[in-house]
C-alpha cells in the first residue's frame, strides 16, 4: 500500500492517489470554510469504495494503481453519537451515498468519557442506558485520553480513522488534561500511525486557538489542510492550502500549486480548481 485515498478525487490525482500510509493530517479550518464536510467526505467515500463500488465508481471515479482503499473506516466522535453525525453527513452530501456507505463507517461514541465530569447531566449524554448494570458500567468509564487510545490501538493499524473533535478536548482543558498534553498525545499518534499505517484525521475548529497553539499542533502532526474563507469583491469562496505534509507538498510544489478552491457538491466536498503559480 503505497497511498491511501482521501476520497476526493481531484486532490488524491494532484498528490499521487493519496496520503501516505501511517500519516496524522490535521484538518484545521475556519468555521464553516469546508474541513468538516473534508472529514465526511473521507469518511463517507472510503465506506462506499467498499459498500457500493458502482456508485463510488459514479461520484469519484477509478482508484491510483498507487493507491489502495482502507479495508475500515471508524469515526470516532467525543460529543456526538452516531444518529447526530449521519444527520450532518446528510446535510454535505446526498443521502443515497451515506446510505449506501454507511454501513461499512463503524461509529465510536466517547461522550461518556467526555462528560462523566461535567456539569452535563448524565441523562442528556447516556439515554442508551437501559439497566442497573449498564448504568454502573457507564460510571466505571475510562477518561478520555486513555478511551481514546484503547480505540486507536484495535482500530487504526491499517484503517481510515476520523478524529471528531480534537476542539472538544482544548474547550475541556483540566488540571487533569492541561493543554500541554494535548500536542504530546498528537505527537504521540503519530509515532504510533507511523507503525499502524492506514490514515488518521483530525478535526480542529481554526478559532478555537491562538497562534502559538495551533503552530504547536501543526508541528505535532506529519500534514496540516488548512480550509480558509477567501473574499473577493461581493464574494466569498471556500479554499484548501497544504500548509505542511511529508510525503505530499512536495509533488503539489512541483505542480506549482499553490491553493485549491473547493466546493460543497452532491458528493461533498470537492476541488473545483487549482490556483497556480502565474
Amino acid at each position: 500500500m503505497n497511498r491511501i485515498p482521501f476520497g476526493i478525487q481531484r486532490l488524491d490525482t494532484a498528490i499521487g492517489g493519496g496520503a501516505p500510509p501511517g500519516s496524522v493530517v490535521l484538518l484545521s479550518g475556519e468555521a464553516g470554510a469546508g474541513a468538516r464536510e473534508f472529514m465526511y467526505t473521507c469518511a463517507v467515500m472510503n465506506g462506499l469504495a467498499e459498500t457500493d463500488p458502482d456508485l463510488f465508481d459514479l461520484y469519484y471515479g477509478g482508484i491510483s494503481p498507487d493507491a489502495t482503499s482502507p479495508d475500515e473506516v471508524h469515526y470516532v466522535s467525543f460529543t456526538s453519537e452516531e444518529r447526530q453525525v449521519r444527520r450532518e453527513m446528510v446535510r454535505a452530501m446526498d443521502e443515497e451515498i451515506i446510505d449506501s456507505a454507511i454501513d461499512n463507517v463503524e461509529f465510536h461514541d466517547l461522550s461518556p468519557e467526555f462528560f462523566r465530569l461535567s456539569p452535563v447531566p448524565r441523562e442528556w449524554y447516556s439515554a442508551r442506558t437501559t439497566n442497573i448494570s449498564e448504568l454502573g458500567d457507564t460510571q466505571d468509564r475510562k477518561d478520555v485520553p486513555e478511551a481514546l487510545g484503547e480505540q486507536l490501538t484495535e482500530h487504526a493499524p491499517g484503517n481510515l480513522v476520523v478524529i471528531d473533535s480534537l476542539a472538544d478536548l482544548i474547550s475541556s482543558t483540566t488540571e487533569s488534561l492541561p493543554w500541554s498534553d494535548i500536542p504530546v498525545l498528537l505527537k504521540g499518534l503519530s509515532r504510533a500511525a507511523y507503525e499502524w499505517g492506514g490514515l488518521i484525521l483530525v478535526h480542529v475548529t481554526r478559532e478555537t486557538l491562538d497562534e502559538v497553539r495551533h503552530g504547536q499542533l501543526v508541528d505535532a502532526a506529519d500534514g496540516t489542510l488548512s480550509f480558509e474563507w477567501e473574499s473577493g469583491g461581493s464574494a466569498r469562496a471556500r479554499t484548501m492550502v497544504v500548509k505542511q505534509f511529508r510525503g505530499v507538498l512536495s509533488r503539489i510544489e512541483d505542480e506549482n500549486i499553490v491553493r485549491f478552491e473547493t466546493e460543497i457538491g452532491d458528493a461533498g466536498f470537492d476541488i473545483s480548481d487549482v490556483r497556480k503559480i502565474r
